[in-house]
């Protein structure tokens, strides 16, 4: 067991939102700070948590209490990182708001257990923990296809390949939010009140009535994907250890590694979750 707590390395000086709130607000606190995710907090009690992920999958909703998910899971202080590694692995989530008596105290994140476990010297080689399951998408996709396929894939990251079928870059749903909009449109809708089932009689389309409204919704530029990719010259084997995979990452801050075969073609991607399960 690893005898080490949530306290010794969560972050204490946390970034967060407030309800009510706007989903403006939210957004650039998200493109401001560099964070994933924002505690919610009323009456100094959390109450959710907004992630980049919820802007991706409710791109019209605009108050953040709508927005957020609510009562998230949380650690506590003197909790040990091994109980908090456990609960973002079964929850599938990258970070945990600690609160202590119902108060917002810190939060702990994936990336702070990944700083401590490259210090940790775990020799075990990544492969045995890594996801076979890849989804990549091609240079030339068009950025909404990718939050498309990344939201219907269930994933937070995907690799690029060109027309060769080469690694060439990664996108995260980091670099769509930083690709983001918010586009404000004007709608109609078409409202009957006319009694017959069937549309085309007269008095039906009599009847209709035009109703416009306003829509703000957040939008993805019509850009290829290789246009806002991030290229990764870091690579990892099937028998590279966790720890020296940590240290990678921690030193460049990067969420994920790919991992090639001996001759550097694609063989997966190692993400920094992956190397949660090496302690839990």
């Amino acid at each position: 067991m690893i005898d080490i707590l949530v306290e010794e390395i969560m972050t204490r000086d946390v970034v967060y939102t407030t309800i009510p709130g706007s989903r403006d607000k939210v957004l650039n606190l998200l493109k401001e700070k560099q964070v994933s995710a924002v505690p919610v907090v009323k009456d100094g009690s959390l109450v959710g948590i907004v992630t980049r992920s919820d802007f991706l999958e409710n791109p019209e909703e605009e108050q953040t209490a709508l927005l957020m998910t609510r009562d998230p899971i949380t650690a506590e202080p003197y909790e040990s990182i091994e109980s908090a590694a456990r609960q973002l692995i079964q929850h599938g989530i990258r970070r945990l708001p600690v609160v202590e008596n119902g108060e917002l105290v810190g939060i702990i994140t994936v990336s702070d257990i990944i700083g401590t476990i490259a210090n940790l010297g775990i020799e075990e080689p990544i492969g045995e923990y890594v996801d076979p399951f890849v989804v990549s998408v091609w240079e030339e996709t068009p950025l909404p296809l990718v939050g498309r396929i990344m939201e219907l894939a269930g994933v937070k990251v995907v690799p690029v390949l060109d027309s060769a079928c080469n690694f060439v870059g990664v996108i995260s749903d980091k670099d769509l939010i930083q690709s983001s909009t918010i586009v404000d449109t004007v709608e109609r809708s078409d409202m009957s009140a006319g009694s017959d089932e069937d549309v085309w009689t007269w008095e039906s389309i009599r009847d209709t009535m035009s109703l416009y409204y306003s829509v703000s919704r957040v939008e993805l530029p019509d850009i290829p994907a290789k246009e806002i990719m991030k290229n990764n010259d870091l690579t990892v084997l099937h028998t590279t250890p966790v720890s020296e995979c940590a240290r990678m990452m921690h030193r460049r801050g990067q969420r994920h590694l790919p991992l090639v075969k001996s001759n550097q073609q694609l063989k997966g991607l190692v993400e920094d979750t992956d190397l949660l399960k090496a302690i839990v």
